[in-house]
């Protein structure tokens, strides 16, 4: 039986959007007028009501366009931050524009502000709400789907283990489909269904509604025949293509003129990305240098009073293209620290910082100064740690994929140093930690690690 619960999932979360911007809308109305009392009065009430079947109008062709009900089994609905802003922004546009043909209709600027803002965390608060309901209900049975997987190999397997660890899908595996029963290794503990000749059967028969294709490269000469065997079967069917595991790749599906490319390697931070991750730099790095101006005053300070040399240090790093630029930090070792060994790397309790520098390490207060760096656009507030230019070149011939790290601005934190890969660590987990945040960037993503830096990884015992 072919189910169609993505279609019921649109109209429950469409309704549910819908309630949400119709509060949001007299809120916002509501606040404005008791934030920012206006000297004529409150406006005719009436005139918000009439307005409010345009606004929805406007919410649903707006909700629409950006693909806030392009729902689907396998797609997690949390991780859809950056689609409630896009929609939330293009009905203010829209919004702004039809009040400025409409008189008639409610148009206070500072209210329209209001209803943006409240209007993306309600929504987004909403469908939270409304998915930790639907994944409740799918884990009781409900709204759940059958699939079966078509090759026992180890992608196959791979698979089954991936379904049942996300209960939220609301499908159960119920077999595997293969001519080679020898393929079914290690065991499993679901069944060999039968051959590939049979899969039309054993859709009917086992009422599945999902088929995933799950062969090995080798065996991509099969895809016809499977094909033709699901020919005349109404079920979804996912190709799930066996990709070796190779640095910093995701993939992406792009189509052309009805032609697919399947992308392994983009660039995260293309388009609106790049202007959403800049613009956040510029406001976070502004509000943490007016914040933390005292405290860098008092380090200079105490800097200056330890003894002779500079205060801040410039260091030649690697960033964005691998190109060089002067990273600024606060002088932690002596002037003449390099000037025996050369470039090396700090190590635990190195007689060469001073015992200001020390503290400073510890607790990262050296690497404040890069806010600067941050501002100017040569590093972000988070990224892949910048290394110096001669281990970058030793680095690449050592670990293949190394060079990826340079793919994205370098920042003042990143995903391997939350997860404890900071000072002299093992470089190969550093490394699958930055291609995995390059891989997976998200301005969630971005904001969990500022966020777990600030909690816990700004005194670390791996900092020195």
């Amino acid at each position: 039986m072919y189910r169609r619960h993505g279609n019921k999932l649109r109209w429950v979360f469409l309704g549910c959007d819908l309630a949400v911007t119709a509060g949001v809308w007299f809120v916002a109305y509501g606040l404005r007028y008791a934030l920012w009392p206006s000297p004529l009065g409150i406006p005719d009430a009436p005139l918000v009501f009439r307005a409010l079947p345009a606004v929805l109008l406007l919410a649903a062709v707006a909700y629409h366009l950006v693909g806030l009900y392009e729902i689907h089994r396998l797609r997690e609905l949390p991780r859809e931050l950056s689609v409630v802003c896009r929609a939330a922004g293009l009905l203010f546009v829209l919004v702004i524009t039809v009040t400025f043909y409409r008189r008639d209709l409610y148009e206070s600027r500072l209210a329209l502000g209001l209803f943006l803002a409240i209007d993306v965390v309600g929504l987004t608060l909403a469908r939270r709400a409304v998915w930790l309901l639907l994944k409740h209900l799918r884990r009781r049975g409900l709204n759940y789907g059958r699939a079966v997987i078509v090759g026992a190999g180890r992608t196959g397997r791979l698979v089954l283990q991936t379904i049942e660890n996300n209960a939220w899908t609301g499908l159960e595996a119920v077999g595997f489909v293969d001519d080679r029963a020898d393929t079914v290794s290690p065991p499993t503990h679901r069944p060999l269904l039968g051959p590939i000749d049979q899969l039309e059967q054993i859709v009917a028969e086992q009422d599945v509604d999902h088929v995933f294709i799950a062969l090995p490269l080798s065996r991509y000469g099969e895809l016809p025949r499977v094909y033709n065997c699901l020919s005349n079967v109404l079920a979804e069917v996912q190709l799930v293509p066996e990709v070796p595991n190779l640095a910093g790749m995701k993939l992406r599906m792009l189509e052309i003129d009805n032609v697919g490319f399947l992308s392994l390697r983009a660039d995260p931070h293309a388009g609106w990305a790049r202007w959403a991750k800049r613009t956040t730099d510029l406001v976070l790095g502004t509000a943490a240098l007016v914040f933390l101006t005292p405290l860098l005053g008092l380090i200079a300070v105490a800097i200056k009073l330890s003894g002779p040399g500079p205060v801040f240090y410039r260091q030649t790093r690697a960033g964005l293209g691998g190109q060089p630029f002067s990273m600024l930090k606060f002088r932690t070792m002596r002037v003449d620290a390099e000037q025996a060994t050369g470039p090396v790397w700090a190590t635990r309790n190195d007689q060469r910082c001073t015992r200001l520098g020390r503290f400073l390490r510890r607790w990262s207060l050296d690497e404040l100064p890069q806010l600067f760096n941050v501002l100017a656009g040569q590093m972000s507030l988070v990224g892949p740690r910048p290394e110096r230019g001669v281990f970058v070149d030793k680095f690449r011939r050592q670990i293949p994929g190394y060079q990826q790290r340079h793919r994205v601005k370098s920042g003042m934190t990143g995903w391997a140093q939350v997860q404890g890969w900071r000072g002299n660590t093992s470089l190969r987990h550093r490394l699958s930690c930055d291609l995995y945040y390059i891989a997976n960037w998200s301005l969630v993503l971005d904001l969990k690690i500022l966020l777990l830096t600030v909690w816990c990884g700004l005194h670390h015992r791996n900092a020195y």
